[in-house]
């Protein structure tokens, strides 16, 4: 398995999306969360398995939501550069390090 890392803008966006589910309805934060956990799992079993976004940022959609979690691949390590929503344009967070 490969190792993962979370860059602070990406544990930001997961901070705000749990928040918001929470404030939703009690708990669907945490439905969020195990599904957010299978994709990561994912990422990490197979992490040239999803697609080519933009430049050399990879995408893995996140079953039930309407999320992508963004990685790039940098000598065997992943590093999650955030986790959007699938209608925000790449271009308000293009600017993010490591792009």
């Amino acid at each position: 398995m490969n190792s993962i890392q979370f860059t602070k803008e990406a544990l930001f966006d997961i901070e705000d999306i749990i928040y918001w589910y929470e404030d939703q309805r009690k708990g669907f934060s945490y439905d969020f969360e195990l599904c957010l956990e299978v994709g990561i799992f994912e990422i990490q079993r197979i992490p040239l398995g999803y697609q080519k976004r933009y430049k050399n940022v990879m995408i893995k959609f996140i079953n039930r939501f309407p999320y992508g979690i963004h990685y790039i691949i940098q000598e065997n390590v992943i590093s999650t550069i955030g986790v959007f929503h699938t209608s925000r344009s790449p271009k308000n967070w293009k600017n993010r390090k490591n792009l």
